[in-house]
């Protein structure tokens, strides 16, 4: 059995806010004394099936919570989905249709339980209870908030001052949010450092309630492989976890070495203890840092595609980028015309670029070859004979074959 200080010390590991912790104390003392778990809760509106890297900063705080013995509940906000969560936004935010909520909430489904265990992970849906509240529920609701409050948030003051419109279901969001709590007697909430309004709403509205207020930890925003931004498919940062095994292997072991710890600490299984020795030896000069990367690229890669494949990811890394050889399983891609093709367009036909132009700025850094020589014409045109080898940076290839589809 694990001590308080000890919950304590892997609760707070990487988190911003923690309010309040000895409420948070009591709270892991009573359970212990009674044996009845914690109730903690994160909430997720369904509006991006593919989860990266950067998501799982809070599935990993709730395994945590989970290998400690306490009670999950991963929450999928149906409902508030259909709102559209204001938080960070610039503008209203479309709402989603009840068919895309329903398929993104089937595919959150699947790709949590990577991390978290499907047995003993509670998956709710909001819409449970707050389908059921009545008209006259709402103006209640919509009377223990003032709008001088709400728009002491930043995205609606931003908003307000600058003349952009704010809806009124808008300011619903965060009641509705701190209901779930309510709904769920929650112990627990988890959150983003963007949510920390949102969190406390539900403080507040249990407490008007009656109900012991809810503990609010709140997790950093992970930054991507550029080491700045948060980790960001739009900005093309991030490491998706329904990636290939390879590709987890390969972007993981392109982060920096300071980075790498913040990875360790966030989203990896590594024990405080073990982490703080790997720095150690870094620092000392025993270990050298690239090891201590592949360390945790196997770690990750496991942890969503399992050891062998790992493994074999690890293998085929050390055979194509340190060794200059080229992967056992490369895409093909079958190119039926017969007249000269400028190469700008033959990579966005095998789809190695997203058009010519980022094909060309390739082929301006050197990053493009052709049957292993580096080209660097940009007005290079290939002729239909017989099959290539086209790679593209590092990880990018494919077998063109000219002939009939």
């Amino acid at each position: 059995m694990h001590s308080i200080e000890e919950q304590l010390e892997l609760i707070e590991r990487g988190s911003v806010d923690l309010i309040a912790r000895d409420e948070l104390a009591k709270k892991l003392k009573k359970s212990q004394e009674t044996g009845v778990p914690l109730r903690v809760k994160a909430g997720f509106d369904p509006t991006a099936p593919d989860l990266h890297l950067g998501h799982t900063v809070l599935l990993q705080k709730l395994k945590h919570f989970q290998d400690l013995g306490h009670d999950i509940y991963f929450l999928i906000g149906d409902f508030t989905g259909m709102i559209g969560d204001p938080t960070g936004k610039s503008e209203t935010r479309k709402a989603l249709t009840v068919e895309e909520v329903a398929d993104n909430a089937e595919s959150y489904k699947e790709q949590v339980f990577k991390i978290l265990d499907p047995v003993k992970t509670k998956v709710v849906f909001n819409s449970t209870w707050l389908s059921k509240l009545t008209s006259i529920d709402m103006i209640k609701l919509a009377s223990e908030l003032t709008v001088a409050r709400m728009l002491e948030r930043d995205d609606f003051k931003n908003r307000f001052e600058n003349g952009k419109p704010i809806s009124i279901h808008e300011f619903m969001y965060p009641l509705i949010q701190g209901y779930d709590s309510v709904a769920m007697e929650a112990d627990v909430e988890l959150g983003g450092t963007d949510q920390l309004f949102n969190l406390l709403m539900g403080r507040d509205l249990q407490r008007s309630r009656g109900q012991a207020p809810q503990i609010v930890l709140t997790m950093p925003l992970l930054e991507g492989l550029d080491g700045v931004n948060k980790m960001s498919k739009s900005l093309g940062n991030y490491i998706g976890i329904t990636e290939s095994a390879d590709n987890i292997y390969g972007k993981v072991l392109s982060v920096s070495d300071a980075l790498m710890f913040r990875y360790f600490e966030l989203v990896s299984d590594l024990s405080n203890r073990d982490i703080a020795e790997l720095k150690k030896k870094v620092k000392a000069g025993t270990l050298h840092p690239k090891e201590v990367k592949k360390q945790l690229a196997r770690q990750l890669t496991s942890r969503f595609h399992g050891q062998e494949a790992a493994l074999a990811a690890e293998s085929s890394f050390e055979k194509v980028f340190q060794k200059g050889g080229v992967p056992d399983e490369i895409p093909e891609f079958i190119c039926s015309k017969d007249q000269d093709i400028p190469l700008p367009q033959l990579l966005v036909d095998a789809s190695l670029v997203k058009s010519t132009s980022d094909g060309r700025r390739m082929i301006k850094q050197n990053a493009v070859s052709i049957d292993g020589d580096k080209v660097g014409d940009v007005h290079m045109v290939v002729t239909p004979q017989g099959e290539i080898l086209l790679k593209v940076g590092k990880r990018r290839f494919c077998k063109v074959i000219f002939g009939s589809e």
